[in-house]
């Protein structure tokens, strides 16, 4: 064995992870099936803008130690997160706050708000919300539903909403000040110079070996270490045996533009249901629009994103979490708990929608655990 570690996967998780356990002395490998580090993270350079390849990424925390930790690997700036939806052409902000109300219904103060969203409410009839339609109707009443929700997580998820679970809106903020920051969160900002940087430190000293696919090499793999952290698809792990956990992927179309402004904000929501598209987002504007150096950047990257049913071989972002997902889910950790050399770790490890911070927490505990 030359190895103490072999970590699959250079994302959040397993960079987390190897760093700490060099840190305290482990000799450790880590393998990516891409060609680069940071998993979904990634973030490329394109005419001088950090392009957030896999989509867009904001740190953001309320827990001081993550905080502490991440902030050992890159200086942070002090991005706030207030994206606009876009509702055929008329404009509203995000979350919904003071602003979206005074412009869905002319009120002007947070009592004649919440008297509407509760008059709507009414009407609907809903006490005990039982899906996804009936808990956002009760939380902001049936225009914004229709107007702001509806359109958008249909197609999200690629189903209607009366078919989701509640839960998925329950953490929707809904504010009655003129308070646009959407995370609310007691930290909060992008890494100076793009993600990918920040990884690079993380892993500073460590092996990393890219373009090596693990489970087409499991067996020779698998020899050089005493064991190995696992953070790929936990179905795919197993050869999809008991069958495929579901995902949603996103496709996204860059565009470079010769234009220094294209929407004047990073993220922008389309929630009717005829654009094809979920949101556009502006990556300079993640950075103020300028590069390290504090220099205007001339033009402009946007992506658009489309949301789409996963099949293998497509990448898989949002876990499906329903009843049928979570009982195969079930089964698939029994699996993993009988493996004794492997421990599976991060969002698609644990089939769970992670926060980047979460997932920083979760390997940290891991490494407490562990080592």
């Amino acid at each position: 064995m030359q190895y103490d570690y072999l970590v699959v996967g250079s994302g959040l998780f397993g960079a987390v992870f190897a760093q700490q356990a060099k840190a305290r002395g482990k000799k450790v490998l880590v393998i990516d099936k891409r060609n680069n580090i940071a998993g979904n993270v990634y973030t490329e350079k394109i005419e001088g803008i950090n392009v957030h390849v896999y989509g867009a990424h904001i740190f953001h925390t309320n827990l001081k130690h993550v905080w502490e930790y991440v902030t050992q690997f890159a200086e942070f700036n002090c991005f706030t997160n207030s994206p606009v939806a876009n509702y055929k052409g008329e404009l509203f902000s995000l979350p919904f706050n003071m602003y979206t109300f005074n412009k869905m219904w002319g009120v002007v103060t947070p009592e004649e708000a919440e008297a509407k969203i509760e008059e709507q409410k009414h009407e609907a009839g809903i006490t005990e919300p039982l899906n996804l339609e009936e808990q956002a109707i009760s939380l902001v009443g049936t225009d914004i539903y229709e107007k702001l929700i509806k359109g958008y997580t249909e197609k999200q998820w690629g189903r209607p909403c009366t078919e989701l679970p509640a839960f998925i809106i329950k953490r929707l903020p809904v504010r009655l000040t003129f308070d646009n920051n959407y995370f609310n969160a007691l930290y909060q900002g992008i890494p100076v110079g793009g993600y990918t940087k920040m990884v690079a430190n993380m892993l500073e000293g460590i092996e990393v070996r890219l373009g090596v696919d693990y489970l087409e090499n499991k067996e020779e793999l698998d020899k050089l270490a005493e064991k190995v952290i696992y953070t790929g698809a936990i179905d795919a792990y197993f050869d999809y045996k008991l069958g495929n956990l579901e995902y949603r992927s996103v496709r996204f179309e860059n565009e470079v533009l010769d234009k220094p402004n294209f929407q004047g904000n990073a993220a922008v929501n389309y929630t009717d249901p005829e654009t094809p598209w979920t949101r556009i987002i502006e990556h300079k504007w993640f950075e103020f629009g300028k590069d390290e150096e504090g220099n205007d950047l001339p033009k402009t990257v946007i992506s658009r994103e489309y949301s789409s049913e996963w099949k293998v071989g497509d990448e898989p972002y949002y876990p499906v979490n329903d009843e049928r997902n979570g009982k195969l889910y079930e089964g698939y950790k029994k699996l993993a708990e009988a493996e004794s050399k492997v421990i599976f770790g991060g969002r698609l490890g644990e089939y769970k929608y992670y926060d980047m911070d979460a997932v920083i927490d979760s390997a940290l505990k891991l490494v407490e655990k562990e080592l």
